[in-house]
This record gives C-alpha cells, sequence and structure tokens, in this order.
C-alpha cells in the first residue's frame, strides 16, 4: 500500500504558532523531507518542527536550486521526485516541510506539481505566513474596514511594484534584500514609508525588527518582510 505524501507549512519560525493538524502529522509520519538550498546547511523547516518528531523517524535533506522556474533544472528535480516516489511505494507517510504555509510563495508548490499526476494521496497542511505572526507580533493592523492589501514580491519589476502599490491601502513587500534601497524609493514616492516597517526571521533567535526604514544603513543578508500602511 502506498504512503501519503504531506506537505506541511511549520510557519516562520515559533513552533508554538504550527497547527494542531500539523503536529499531529508531523508525530506519525515515518519520513521527512528537509529541503535545504545548494549554500546552507541545515533546514530551517526542519529545526522549527523538530519538538514534534518521533525518535524514529528518518530524515532526508534535498536540495533545491534556487531558480526562477523548476523546468529549467528538471535534473535536480526529477531526483528528489523519484527519492520521494520510492519512499511513498515502500509504504511509507512522508512530510515535506516549508516555512510559512505550503502554498504561499513555497518550493512544494513546485514539488506538487511534480506529484500530482502520480497515482499517490496527497495532503497540505496549512502554515502561518510570515507576515500574519510579524503583525500579530507588533500588534500591526493589517486590513480593516474597506482597505485593499497587497502582497508583493520585492524581486517583481519596480514599474509594476509601483503601479500595485498605488491601488492599494496596505502592502505586505516580502523577499526584500538586494533591492532594498530600491523598495524604499518606491514606497517614499507613494507616501507608504513612514508607517512602515521590517522584520527578519520573525520568531527566529536571530529575528531582527526595524521601525524606522529609512535609517537603515545594511539590510541583513538575509530576506526581509516589509509591512506598510498609509496614514489614517
Amino acid at each position: 500500500m502506498t504512503g501519503i505524501f504531506y506537505g506541511i507549512g511549520v510557519g516562520p519560525g515559533d513552533p508554538e504558532l504550527l497547527t494542531m493538524k500539523a503536529i499531529k502529522t508531523l508525530e506519525k509520519v515515518d519520513v521527512i523531507i528537509a529541503p535545504k538550498t545548494e549554500k546552507k546547511d541545515g533546514s530551517v523547516a526542519l529545526s522549527i518542527a523538530k519538538p514534534y518528531l518521533k525518535s524514529t523517524v528518518n530524515i532526508v535533506y534535498q536540495v533545491f536550486p534556487m531558480i526562477a522556474h523548476f523546468e529549467e533544472s528538471p535534473q535536480s528535480w526529477q531526483k528528489n521526485k523519484e527519492e520521494i516516489l520510492a519512499l511513498l511505494n515502500q509504504g511509507k507517510n512522508v512530510a515535506f516541510l516549508t516555512l510559512g504555509d505550503p502554498m504561499f510563495y513555497s518550493t512544494y508548490i513546485y514539488v506538487y506539481r511534480l506529484l500530482k499526476t502520480e497515482q499517490i494521496v496527497i495532503e497540505t497542511i496549512p502554515g502561518v505566513p510570515a507576515f500574519c505572526a510579524i503583525a500579530g507580533r507588533l500588534e500591526y493592523p493589517l486590513v480593516e474596514g474597506n482597505d485593499i492589501i497587497s502582497i508583493i514580491p520585492a524581486t517583481a519589476k519596480p514599474e509594476k511594484i509601483a503601479k500595485t502599490l498605488a491601488a492599494s491601502d496596505n502592502v505586505v513587500i516580502m523577499k526584500v534584500y538586494k533591492n532594498f534601497d530600491q523598495i524604499v524609493s518606491i514606497l517614499k514616492d507613494n507616501g507608504l514609508v513612514d508607517n512602515a516597517v521590517m522584520v527578519s526571521r520573525c520568531g527566529l533567535p536571530d529575528e531582527a525588527c526595524i521601525d524606522d526604514i529609512e535609517q537603515v544603513k545594511k539590510v541583513p543578508n538575509y530576506l526581509s518582510t516589509i509591512l506598510t500602511r498609509r496614514n489614517k
């Protein structure tokens, strides 16, 4: 009998933010797929989930190249797919861990697309996105009344970002790093810089929070999230 493949969102960093469904699933699965990049050791998602893993669970690290389209690296992705299918065909229940929510800017989305054509059972378990955790931690309302909120990757084209900002009351900008100065300039042009706050690695030991982004001289060398809203 083929095992079940689970995609589990472990939230942004605090293990206590996992859902009960995620915890119960982690406690019973046979194999954990811990995604990592080629440049980093270990897995942040795995470290978050560790308190809930049984001692006998098998942990499998898989490297996923950081590319815009997974189709550009078919050999790496196909190898990972075959490894997962082999485990499932052994009757093992397999959980793929992902930061935040599995269906939100996640590597899991591409893994899911590769596997959904196979004769297997897939279950996706939601997780808390980073911007929701940040808003709760800082008591920062994301939307109210008839507000329009936009979630924007900082890697998008500047003209597309500017157009979206112009139509939004509140904004979440994710994956902020190398183009930080450009993002701040666009926010200023759209009157959205005064209420902006930037947070990196929310809920982790090295969390950083900056509430005056115009004073930032050096951005931490990991991806950050900016929340901002117009004056009310």
